[in-house]
């Protein structure tokens, strides 16, 4: 199979990712609720993971670094924790649900800076206009998961700072490929996923916080410390991370971010934006195929999406996957997204990369597309 679909959820994973969860089921219990070889083994996983995040990322203290279920779940954590209900919310035009549904939930007045795709000044001059002294907070994704638009947060962040306004960053698409710095950023919160680009199993998320910030919990139960309260404890990680942790996921989180350190960030990057470059120049020379490429490769990561004239996408994508080219299609929960391209209506046919992929599935994508035009 041609597994072009790691926006969604990397398939092929380096061998000690399954190798490490394979050993933490026989091995290690719960972190923080015992002194024996199993619990003990357990909680030198977990910090070992987030001290490797932190690495990567570029955060100072690694208590800062909680584990969340999945890139949603830590999106929710930050909004909630920076967001009142019914507050004026600046977001890019290319926000995932996982970003504006929250916001909708809590009433908010959300402001989308949209702009042309991969037109980078244009979305920043947006942002400009419209983040006010009235602004709660700026929510942003780093790289559209339809598109592959790498957005210009630096800028962003730093008209945030400029402006006292809360910087919430979501790296679902970026974090493993386009470096990620919390530092630089000094975002409030970065929200991503374990299961894509870090190469990790599903049901792993990370959430970094900012120093000194307030956080507000989404569950509360048990973390091992401070039992005789009966409140959470006001400390990270704790503080967000009520119950058992799903310690298999993390040992094989930690080997994920193990790999991307060792091969690079930017060494990913370039592999999947070659192919990239290469699938776009294939499409583009088919009849009746629309291709969303950005003219300047560096603005566009490893996500791909095109359309067939006279095809629904969705058509388009089970064709694909019957000949085993696996793609994804539709709106990819991010109708923002296509309300900025214009494909609200029809949708995308979206191939997306990872640095287990080579030329020869660019190849295959190219040709089974071939035959379905003519």
């Amino acid at each position: 199979m041609a597994y072009l679909d790691s926006a969604a959820t990397t398939l092929q994973k380096p061998p000690a990712v399954a190798r490490a969860v394979a050993s933490a089921m026989g091995r290690m219990a719960s972190p923080g609720r015992g002194g024996h070889k199993p619990a003990m083994l357990a909680a030198e996983t977990t910090f070992q993971c987030r001290q490797a995040a932190a690495e990567l990322f570029h955060l100072e203290d690694p208590e800062n670094v909680v584990f969340t279920l999945n890139a949603t779940h830590a999106l929710n954590l930050a909004i909630k924790s920076v967001v009142k209900p019914g507050a004026r919310v600046v977001v890019s035009g290319y926000e995932h649900n996982a970003v504006t549904r929250p916001l909708t939930a809590l009433g908010c007045d959300i402001q989308a800076a949209r702009s042309p795709l991969f037109d980078r000044e244009a979305i920043l001059a947006q942002f400009d206009r419209l983040v006010t002294a009235e602004t709660a907070c700026v929510v942003c994704t780093h790289v559209s998961n339809v598109f592959g638009f790498i957005l210009p947060v630096g800028e962003i962040a730093g008209l945030c700072r400029e402006r006292g306004v809360p910087f919430i960053l979501d790296a679902s698409q970026s974090a493993g490929a386009v470096p990620v710095h919390m530092d630089e950023l000094g975002a409030a919160f970065i929200g991503m996923p374990g299961h894509k680009g870090l190469y990790g199993p599903q049901g792993t998320g990370l959430l970094l916080c900012g120093q000194g910030r307030d956080t507000v919990p989404l569950l509360e139960g048990g973390t091992g410390s401070l039992s005789a309260r009966q409140e959470m404890p006001d400390f990270l990680p704790d503080r967000l991370e009520a119950g058992t942790h799903n310690v298999p996921g993390i040992a094989g989180l930690l080997e994920g971010i193990r790999f991307v350190k060792g091969r690079g960030e930017k060494t990913i990057l370039r592999h999947e934006q070659g192919l990239t470059a290469m699938a776009a120049r294939g499409l583009e020379a088919l009849p009746g195929v629309t291709v969303y490429a950005a003219q300047r490769p560096e603005t566009q990561a490893g996500v791909l999406s095109f359309t067939v004239t006279g095809r629904d996408c969705e058509e388009v994508g089970e064709a694909l996957g019957s000949r085993d080219v696996a793609v994804r299609a539709g709106l990819h929960c991010a109708p923002y997204a296509h309300e900025s391209a214009g494909t609200l209506k029809t949708g995308t046919v979206r191939a997306s990369f990872s640095e287990f992929n080579t030329a020869a599935d660019v190849k295959r994508l190219v040709a089974e597309v071939a035959r379905l035009v003519k």
